[in-house]
């Protein structure tokens, strides 16, 4: 669904057009359940994937969605992936909604990717980010952009009800939780979740669409569109301790950070190392050089090794090198130890948690990975 040609949706108190979003959803899966129709009336099984939710949520905090539309629309020749993460389409830029049609019969032809990308690599997605996901030499902090900009979704939800649940009273919990807060998810409740901050597409210029005002003045395009954004007043939702709160109060002052938690707590070993490239926090890493090795016991069973240097998180199955620290630790009571569940002290005294090497060196771990 592109937008008009020359336009760049701004984003409204909650962070986005929240309206025209959720119906654009819809339209995009009302053009797909059309196209499932028609391929079904000539014999052909079809199935279309949400746009974006109902997803598989028995398997968060792992992979929930059916299917990742944006690898297969740059597969599909339909645009290139940006700096930004967002799939940017040659016409109409990353003002679009994607869909998927999954059919289980051979076609005739198939697309193929773009030989270009339409991402001017301009970095205005990088200057527009208010909490720093994007970085100018192409790192994403995907825990910066989730904590703050699903805040009312999923893993974000989730630490809001905690909060609740922890709250002793209803003073308490005001003075937790602000009464614009409270609003604000009461009206994602209702109308549709809101993403807190859609800046990254707003500032974008890239396709033929809507190049145009940005390559005729820049300055404009910079002072009308970016800056906006820049100044805003707002709150920024951050891990304590996260590179996106030392991003805010460094490039942002004018910002105020709420610190909270992320949401989104381990509850496998799989789901653990799945998730360490995504919560990494590299600043957090710097002057850091271990290698680690983890050998779990007990419901599960797994050794990894995570390398840490040069602000680089390197994970390999089994244990390779000789480690700057080995921990050995039984699953269940290292994932009740990393949900703040399980006291350490505790489960080293009774053997379920084992360390060989320096413990300073598993504060340092747990700064790059803060919760």
């Amino acid at each position: 669904m592109p937008a008009q040609p020359g336009e760049h949706p701004q984003p409204g108190p909650l962070g986005g057009q929240p309206g025209e979003f959720h119906h654009g959803n819809d339209d995009t899966n009302d053009v797909a359940r059309r196209v499932v129709t028609e391929l079904e009336a000539i014999g052909v099984r079809a199935l279309n994937p949400a746009v974006g939710f109902p997803m598989e949520m028995d398997h968060f905090p792992g992979k929930t969605w059916v299917v990742a539309h944006k690898p297969v629309a740059v597969a599909a020749g339909l645009g290139q992936m940006g700096i930004h993460r967002n799939v940017i389409h040659p016409q109409f830029g990353n003002f679009v909604l994607l869909s998927t049609v999954v059919i289980d019969t051979e076609i005739s032809d198939y697309s193929r990717p773009i030989n270009f990308n339409p991402c001017l690599e301009c970095k205005l997605c990088v200057a527009g980010c208010p909490t720093g996901a994007i970085s100018s030499d192409g790192h994403f902090d995907f825990s910066a952009c989730y904590t703050h900009n699903y805040r009312e979704f999923m893993g974000g939800f989730g630490d809001w009800v905690e909060g609740v649940a922890d709250s002793r009273n209803a003073a308490d919990y005001r003075s937790r939780v602000g009464d614009n807060e409270t609003a604000s998810m009461w009206q994602s409740l209702s109308f549709g979740a809101n993403y807190k901050a859609a800046y990254c597409m707003s500032v974008c210029p890239a396709g033929e669409d809507v190049i145009g005002p940005y390559l005729d003045d820049r300055k404009t395009h910079l002072a009308e569109v970016v800056r906006p954004l820049q100044n805003k007043q707002e709150t920024v939702y951050v891990v304590p301790g996260s590179d996106a709160e030392q991003h805010v109060s460094r490039r942002f002052p004018h910002k105020r950070t709420k610190p909270v938690g992320r949401g989104l707590r381990a509850t496998s070993i799989d789901t653990l190392v799945g998730g360490l490239p995504l919560l990494f926090q590299r600043e957090q890493a710097r002057g850091l050089s271990a290698t680690y090795h983890f050998a779990f016991t007990g419901t599960e069973s797994r050794q990894i090794t995570v390398t840490i240097h040069d602000r680089e998180l390197d994970i390999a199955e089994g244990h390779h090198g000789e480690p700057d620290l080995a921990i050995t630790a039984d699953a269940r009571t290292w994932l009740r130890f990393l949900a703040k569940e399980a006291w350490l002290p505790w489960a080293l005294l009774r053997g379920r948690i084992k360390l060989r090497g320096s413990p300073r060196l598993l504060l340092a771990f747990d700064r790059c990975f803060p919760s």
